[in-house]
């Protein structure tokens, strides 16, 4: 999210900047919080680890693609390139684009 990167900056963006970040973490982390009410966050895993709880990736992962699920997967009534797409492939674009960073 950019905290990480901010030994770079000036004092005076630090100041200003380090609050937001640290609001955009704490809704992220609502927002994820609220989601795993109605259903469970899926875990992105690698083959040797089994994670058992989300990590803030994952939470990040979720939160984008609860907001794109209205403008990507939105049922349109004219059709567009996207729609066109297999919904397999239109899954698979949603979570690689999810976790970039």
């Amino acid at each position: 999210m950019g905290v990480e990167t901010q030994r770079q900056w000036n004092d005076l963006a630090i100041v200003r900047t380090t609050p937001a970040l640290l609001a955009l973490f704490s809704l992220v982390t609502l927002l994820a919080d609220q989601q795993t009410a109605t259903k469970a966050l899926w875990l992105r895993q690698a083959a040797w680890y089994v994670k058992v709880r989300p990590t803030f990736s994952d939470a990040l992962a979720s939160v984008r693609r609860e907001l794109w699920e209205g403008v990507l997967f939105c049922p349109c009534s004219v059709k567009t390139d996207s729609q066109k797409l297999q919904s397999a492939l239109m899954e698979r674009f949603a979570e690689l684009l999810c976790y970039a960073n």
